[in-house]
């Protein structure tokens, strides 16, 4: 059937093909493809049918609708005829009209056919529109047609076949097809029939088999909210997000999760009665409060995400990102896919990026999710229609956008919205135009009501900012070009799991330093001995702010330990492979108390530098809970998540006897060196990790040098001090004594060594240096990981 003009109307979706688009459309060749392939591996698709591009054709002919589809597409095209008039006046012909009486008794008796399969009379069904140039590899043309929920008989699927029919020329199809210079004349329209599924009641949303503001391709990113999917597909809620790992999915990892994030759900879209079939209402505050779609469900969604993307990237012999609809129904506790179609944005060529940056600070009004990795500024224009008046290249600040919004869109410089999440129409429409956009703020119409230009920047990470007023902005271009081999491996210092997965592209061989305490300063925000002992605190707002992170907490600590576990696990996904190297805990004393709820918990000191930091805390009374902590949380990442590509780094350690008492902790805790692969570095910062380096190399499975601290301890001086800048110098034969000499020493003990700092960036002659001395890694800034692979590979050749 597959690429013929087939006479039939109306096909059954078990009969369709994914080649049949020139037939039924994108969406319903997807749906036919999926009820006959993947039901058999467990992927549960709602039953249906569809009418074909025959059945169109056949009603635009019997009401003789070609000769005004003709004219008034003609008159725009002159300039005589707005697009509003066009589009009224086409789609009012088309709800003139009637289905000729073959089409109309063959959709009738694919209804009954439909019912009978179900085995009860008047399905309840949705009504969705499947347009032949839709759901294309550079196109998505996401919600240009109309959808019509719980219809239910034949008369009412009927009426609503008309008016799929008639969407063909909503404003915003019209508008979508001139700009991707389609010909309105050459595209058909199928009416998909499916089963209605109850996620009313339930829950519903999108996923996709890419990570969509970066293109990491290793991730299932699953949008859920309650009710209806509308809501989730429209952005008329901020919806709960969950952000999962392929291959720990791949080899059933128990939480294979790496980022939940709770959205505020406030409105949900549920079925109706009259006219209207579905309603918006508020979301009980109960249910907001928690997570619309369970760990379980979203791990065999995430499952399913896998098996779509793969048969359809066996179809065609190459990788395809998929977008697709999904909805759980509240009566059975089912779980259904409702739609898939290709990605339409970071699927594409990629060309040279662009890394945006702000050139000067600002004051920042709003906050949101992030869409795209630029910057923008502009004029500021808070509109409440798509008819309100709007300048080319104007801030388009709104509650939310839909599809009728792409030409005020297209004149935008960037788009500020109240409501929505990263896969809401506002959130695809921004990026296949290229322009930033922050979603989801919450209260972005009131609080840029009054402000004259703002800067939407989406260069930080997953949460946007937007500045009220205008910023200098710099721009350069990233190479991503694949790494030169090289010896000596190439590694990068990253610390931010926000933006981990935007750095997936640089040419690096891992994370040769990932700072913990960047981690829980950033992801987790308290104390983790006030979480344990809040009875401890003394200041009564503090101990209820801490009581707070508590509720719901399945054991003491669990906040901590779920935040750290999953804030490391998106730093190790980014880099899987290759390995991530974790350094444990080392805040001072000073920095821990700055944590909330940690002033009760720290003791002063004069030099905390020198002080109750790294290894020293860890088998102590006074910390060991905490260190529990940090335990438990690098066994759920390594072990729960699935990111066996963790090495675990203990700082600060100063003899071999802490070096003991710290790795009997952490076997305690379930982390022990060689269990389930596990390696344990240690770092080499204090000259006595170099004059005892064989004790320690007894001890760990690698030493990584961090030449801040070493100079300082080798040299006596202060790091900190702007008086003794001049001195303190990594380059001191001194120093540079004691790198050569643990290298070495450390490779008669069968132990690599690495070292992690931007000396080797900034200085080509130092990499030579550490090159020449026979080091197995290098770990730098991200943006300088390119450069710093040149220097290694000219002075590998010179040394030979």
């Amino acid at each position: 059937m597959a690429g013929t003009e087939s006479p039939r109307l109306v096909l059954p979706f078990a009969s369709i093909t994914a080649q049949d688009v020139p037939l039924v459309g994108g969406k319903n060749a997807s749906l036919g493809e999926m009820v006959r392939t993947l039901g058999a591996v467990g992927v549960a698709v709602p039953d249906g049918f569809a009418t074909t591009a025959a059945a169109y054709r056949d009603f635009v002919s019997a009401n003789a609708l070609g000769p005004v589809i003709k004219e008034q597409i003609a008159a725009l095209h002159a300039g005589h005829g707005a697009l509003r008039a066009v589009g009224k006046t086409i789609r009012t012909a088309f709800l003139g009209g009637t289905l000729p009486a073959a089409l109309r008794a063959g959709i009738a008796a694919a209804y009954r056919e439909l019912c009978a399969r179900e085995g009860r009379a008047d399905v309840p069904i949705a009504v969705r529109s499947s347009a032949t140039a839709e759901d294309l590899p550079h196109a998505s043309f996401a919600g240009q047609q109309e959808t019509y929920l719980n219809i239910v008989g034949e008369e009412a699927l009927l009426a609503a076949a008309v008016r799929c029919l008639a969407s063909l020329f909503t404003d915003r199809a019209i508008a979508y097809r001139e700009t991707h210079g389609f010909e309105h004349e050459k595209v058909a329209l199928s009416v998909g029939v499916q089963v209605m599924v109850r996620s009313d009641v339930g829950s519903a949303g999108v996923m996709f088999t890419i990570d969509t503001e970066t293109g990491f391709p290793q991730v299932v990113l699953i949008n859920a909210s309650y009710g209806l999917g509308e809501s989730v597909v429209k952005g008329t809620v901020n919806p709960d997000e969950l952000l999962l790992f392929k291959p720990a999915l791949a080899k059933g990892a128990p939480s294979p999760i790496l980022r939940r994030h709770l959205g505020d759900k406030a409105r949900r879209i549920v079925l109706a009665e009259g006219d209207a079939p579905t309603r918006q209402e508020e979301t009980p505050a109960e249910e907001r409060a928690r997570f619309s779609l369970s760990d379980a469900d979203a791990i065999t969604l995430g499952g399913w995400a896998v098996r779509i993307e793969d048969h359809y990237s066996a179809l065609v012999g190459h990788p395809v990102p998929m977008d697709i609809e999904w909805a759980r129904d509240g009566i059975t506790g089912a779980l259904y896919i409702v739609q898939a179609r290709p990605e339409t944005v970071q699927s594409r060529p990629q060309e040279k990026r662009k890394r945006y940056r702000l050139l000067e600070q600002g004051t920042v009004l709003a906050r949101g999710r992030s869409i795209g990795e630029g910057i923008a500024a502009g004029p500021v224009r808070v509109v409440m229609s798509p008819a309100d008046a709007f300048a080319n290249g104007d801030v388009l600040v709104t509650e939310m956008t839909d599809p009728d919004w792409l030409p005020l869109m297209r004149r935008a410089a960037a788009v500020v919205t109240d409501q929505g999440g990263r896969t809401c129409h506002a959130a695809i429409l921004s990026r296949e135009l290229g322009i930033p956009a922050v979603v989801g703020t919450g209260d972005a119409t009131r609080v840029l009501a009054d402000v004259k230009e703002a800067t939407v920047s989406c260069a930080l990470g997953e949460e946007g900012q937007v500045y009220g007023a205008r910023l200098r902005i710099g721009t350069t271009v990233v190479d991503d070009a694949p790494p030169k081999r090289t010896r000596t491996r190439v590694m990068m210092n990253l610390a931010d799991p926000g933006s981990a997965l935007r750095h997936w592209r640089v040419p690096a061989d891992g994370i040769g330093l990932a700072r913990m305490e960047f981690i829980i300063a950033d992801e987790v925000r308290v104390h983790p001995m006030a979480l344990l002992h809040p009875e401890q605190i003394t200041d009564p707002a503090v101990r209820a702010q801490v009581e707070a992170l508590r509720v719901g907490e399945t054991s003491p600590g669990a906040y901590f330990v779920e935040r750290l576990a999953r804030g490391v696990a998106m730093l190790a996904a980014s880099q899987y492979p290759h390995p991530v190297i974790v350094r444990l805990s080392d805040f001072k004393t000073n920095e821990y108390a700055n944590l909330l709820g940690g002033a009760d918990f720290e003791p002063h000191e004069e030099n905390p530098m020198l002080g109750f930091r790294g290894a020293s805390r860890y088998a102590h009374e006074r910390y060991r809970d905490g260190f529990l902590l940090e335990c438990a949380a690098m066994r759920l990442a390594r072990e729960g998540i699935g990111l066996d590509n963790i090495v675990l780094m203990v700082p600060f350690c100063r003899t071999p006897d802490e070096a003991d008492r710290v790795l009997a902790v952490m076997a305690g805790a379930g982390l022990v060196r060689g269990e389930h692969g596990l390696q344990i570095y240690v770092m080499c910062e204090i000259p006595s990790n170099v004059i005892l380096a064989e004790e320690f190399a007894r001890r760990f499975d690698g030493f990584s040098i961090g030449s801040n601290d070493l100079t300082q301890l080798t040299l006596g001086v202060d790091r900190d001090s702007a008086l003794l800048a001049d001195a303190f110098d990594e380059r001191n034969p001194a120093v540079i004594a004691l790198i050569r000499d643990v290298i070495a020493r450390a490779h008669m003990a069968g132990v690599p060594v690495g070292l992690c700092g931007q000396a080797p960036s900034d200085d080509p002659s130092f990499a030579e240096l550490l090159v020449g001395f026979g080091i197995d890694s290098i770990s730098v800034n991200p943006d300088s990981v390119s450069r710093v692979r040149e220097r290694v590979a000219v002075a590998e050749r010179v040394s030979g």
